[in-house]
Order: structure tokens, then C-alpha cells, then sequence
């Protein structure tokens, strides 16, 4: 079950990673790992450094891949971002945090691509 689990986020990361590179997006870096967890895509819009969770669902069993989301994994995400602009040393002017949500179904994945996904303000 993990191994299926694993190929799915795979599967999805490579789309949502596809998906950036056609609309104008340049990847910096992907899986990128520190103590509080992993990042999935880190990109580049014009001067804007864009940190995208990407979320991949095989079905809609247990909701869509944006319902899964939770004010913690919010709040991750931002000290996810917080120690990759530390880490780099360099920080941009710029950035935010985005959702690429990748639904697999039989036919095409279908994509939803929410920029500025999270904020500062959690439910």
C-alpha cells in the first residue's frame, strides 16, 4: 500500500512539475528536505519564489486533493519556506506558497493550480 501511495505522489509531483514548466514556471528544486519535512516543488515565476505542495488523489474516496490541506499542514508549509529562505541565504523580494492539486482519474489528470494557497491567517 505505501509503495502505491508513493508512486501516486510521484506520479503527481512529475504532472504538477510538467504543468509549471508549460505555463512560464522554472523549477529550482524538487523534494527538497529539512528537519520539519519536505517540500515538494520549489519554483521560480519571473522574481517570485513559489513553494508548491502539490496533492494527488486517485479517486474521491477520501476528498479532493485541496480538502486535504489542514491548518497544520499550513502551518508546516510556512516553516517549510521559512527555513528554505534561510537556508538559502539569499532571500527573494518575493514569494508565496501554492497548491497544485492533481486529480487521476481513467482519461487525463485533470490539474488545479491554486496560487497563494496559503497565507498567514489559518482557519
Amino acid at each position: 500500500m505505501a509503495d502505491r501511495r508513493k508512486q501516486t505522489g510521484r506520479c503527481g509531483e512529475d504532472i504538477a512539475a510538467a504543468y509549471l514548466l508549460q505555463n512560464g514556471y522554472t523549477i529550482v528544486t524538487r523534494n527538497w528536505r529539512c528537519e520539519y519535512g519536505e517540500l515538494d516543488i520549489v519554483a521560480r515565476q519571473s522574481d517570485v519564489l513559489v513553494f508548491v505542495e502539490v496533492r494527488t488523489r486517485r479517486g474521491d474516496r477520501f476528498g479532493t486533493p485541496e480538502e486535504s490541506i489542514t491548518p497544520a499542514k499550513q502551518a508546516r508549509l510556512v516553516d517549510l519556506a521559512q527555513a528554505y529562505l534561510q537556508q538559502s541565504g539569499d532571500p527573494p523580494p518575493r514569494w508565496r506558497i501554492d497548491v497544485v492539486a492533481v486529480q487521476l482519474g481513467a482519461g487525463a489528470a485533470q490539474v488545479n493550480h491554486i496560487e497563494n494557497a496559503v497565507g498567514w491567517g489559518f482557519d
